[in-house]
């Protein structure tokens, strides 16, 4: 009948799935822990579980599915299924997603990276909905970016194009796992500004967090700093004044790279809001062009955690109907 669509949200603590009818209303949705030190076989059967979980839950069965999108971290092949790498999945090398989920299922299954569903889920509902040209910025854990140009998805030569996190912002900087050092989102991430703030510590600054962890820095998280923040103090104010000036350099390189209307943050992180964004804006009014400075916006997400599994449920719905926004074939039409 196909009256439905599944969206996988695969992240490296837990999985998110939702079940869309046609018109993308949310009929269900679920999360679960993922266990990814059980290697891929297993997290990919814990999928499909999961998704025939849910199809039981509403009477459904497969023949009711249209399609399934699944959004995973890492280095992957949207046209041939295979996930090359994911930094955060143990034993997770060149793994034939498509292969192992057509095991259980005989409907059309897709895959892209999680940062691109993302960008799918707030262009086509979200914050980003009726534009042509933007960029999605997820921070959390690590820097993510997907973009869109020209009312198109750019994945580039070998599908990894949007690699913003990766710029280089210091000669010698913090060494990353890509094998550089200094890239962007080893500063401007949860992680990151911890580590940022660690650093300070151990220069022998104070701050209201080192009572509230008892003096242990491996207490600290960036909800923290955020707090802290809101309760002036002075520390906290200086690392998010950093994090985000470091952030606006990088996005002063974006906008004079690729001239978009509108950028969006998202992921965890975007939760510090003005206290990221406003020294993240100062520095874009001083380092962009200006004319694509002025024609470029900067806002928060909308969907929050449920973009990813929205965003895997458009992309398949268009790749099964032949609609895909990106990708090599598309593009050489």
């Amino acid at each position: 009948m196909n009256n439905c669509i599944i969206g996988i949200d695969l992240g490296g603590t837990n999985i998110k799935a939702a079940v869309y009818d046609l018109s993308f209303n949310c009929l269900t949705d679920r999360m679960i822990d993922t266990q990814a030190d059980g290697g891929p076989e297993h997290v990919l059967n814990r999928i499909a579980e999961l998704a025939k979980a849910m199809l039981d839950e509403l009477g459904m069965t497969k023949a009711d599915v249209s399609c399934m999108g699944m959004g995973i971290p890492g280095l992957l092949d949207p046209e041939t299924g295979f996930s090359v790498f994911s930094p955060n999945f143990p034993g997770w090398s060149n793994v034939n997603v498509i292969e192992i989920m057509s095991r259980t299922f005989d409907f059309p299954i897709f895959i892209d990276n999680d940062v691109r569903v993302n960008l799918y889920g707030e262009w086509r509902f979200g914050a980003g909905a009726g534009c042509r040209d933007l960029v999605l910025l997820t921070l959390g854990t690590g820097l993510g970016s997907g973009i869109v140009m020209g009312g198109r998805v750019l994945y580039g030569a070998t599908s990894s194009a949007g690699e913003i996190g990766h710029m280089n912002m210091y000669r010698e900087g913090r060494p990353c796992k890509c094998g550089s050092s200094g890239c962007l989102g080893r500063y401007v991430s949860a992680i990151g500004m911890v580590n940022t703030f660690k650093e300070h510590l151990s220069q022998g600054r104070t701050s209201i967090i080192a009572e509230w962890t008892l003096g242990k820095p491996e207490r600290i998280t960036a909800r923290m700093i955020s707090e802290a923040y809101d309760q002036g103090d002075v520390l906290a104010a200086e690392v998010l004044q950093e994090t985000g000036t470091l952030l606006g350099f990088g996005l002063s390189n974006v906008i004079n790279l690729f001239n978009p209307e509108l950028i969006i943050i998202g992921g965890g992180m975007s939760a510090a809001g003005e206290r990221l964004l406003q020294p993240t804006r100062e520095a874009i009014n001083a380092h962009a062009l200006e004319m694509p400075r002025q024609a470029c916006s900067i806002v928060t997400a909308r969907l929050g955690g449920k973009a990813g599994m929205l965003g895997a449920a458009v992309y398949a719905y268009e790749r099964s109907l032949g609609k895909w926004s990106g990708g090599k074939e598309e593009q050489k039409a």
